[in-house]
């Protein structure tokens, strides 16, 4: 199957190697190989003779902007597809995306999921928990030389290559017209997992409880954790924490 991958970052490097190692015809694009999704240019090239399309792309801001930035990707990747013959456009998401409406890049990732349900090809919708990956940049925004501040939101963190994986079988299966959730095994509160994240690296800083504290802090309940009917994905935090403290 010839599958094009839009983007080439944290997920999307990893979707296109492994899309490739099941066999798969890959391109890989983004503005680096030519490719702008605003502009549109480099589209009809990257999407010729390509049966899914996987966009992973993000805004390049958290604020009202980024709405702009879907509306106008969407549409156009929505057209270049058609004109290509693309038969499945898959999207990466987040788990709870429409129940954080104070978010300006929540709202902006609910406007990306509906234009393409609107949108003339079958498709399918991938809603990710936070990955791991982030909690490091997520402690950086409220920390100091002397403690880390994070609110108690419950999240389920999951792993990147994990959510590669799903993305790897959504892409290469049926179009669900529709969503799929996948979250990691496990349940913490984000100032938990600081601590935890702290810990593991020797970092001695406390985790101060601030439920005022970063981009968390607009999420009320537990509207970051899967739903009853997510795929689970198999890494653990700390087994993670650990495999990359000894990599």
């Amino acid at each position: 199957m010839k599958i094009t991958v839009i983007g080439t970052g944290l997920i999307g490097s990893q979707l296109a190697t492994e899309l490739k190692a099941r066999g798969h015809d890959v391109t890989a694009a983004s503005l680096s190989s030519g490719v702008d999704l605003l502009t549109g240019a480099g589209l009809d090239k990257a999407l010729a003779g390509a049966h899914t399309v996987v966009n992973v792309t993000n805004s390049p801001t958290f604020d009202d902007q980024s709405l702009d930035f879907f509306r106008t990707t969407v549409g156009n990747l929505l057209d270049a597809g058609g004109q290509a013959g693309v038969r499945h456009q898959v999207v990466l998401s987040i788990v709870g995306v429409d129940q954080v409406p104070e978010l300006d890049y929540y709202r902006a990732k609910v406007l990306q999921e509906e234009l393409l349900r609107g949108g003339p090809t079958p498709y399918s919708i991938v809603r990710a928990t936070q990955f791991f990956e982030f909690m490091e940049p997520t402690m950086s925004w409220t920390s100091d030389d002397t403690a880390v501040r994070l609110p108690a939101t419950p999240v389920q963190p999951v792993a990147s290559a994990d959510v590669v994986d799903a993305l790897a079988d959504v892409a290469t299966g049926s179009p669900l017209d529709g969503i799929l959730e996948v979250a990691g095994p496990d349940r913490f509160t984000l100032d938990e997992l600081g601590r935890i994240t702290l810990a593991a690296r020797g970092d001695a800083r406390p985790v101060v409880t601030d439920d005022r504290a970063g981009l968390f802090a607009a999420v009320h309940g537990d509207v970051l954790t899967a739903g009853p009917h997510a795929r689970p994905a198999p890494t653990h935090y700390r087994d993670w924490l650990r495999s990359t403290r000894n990599a």
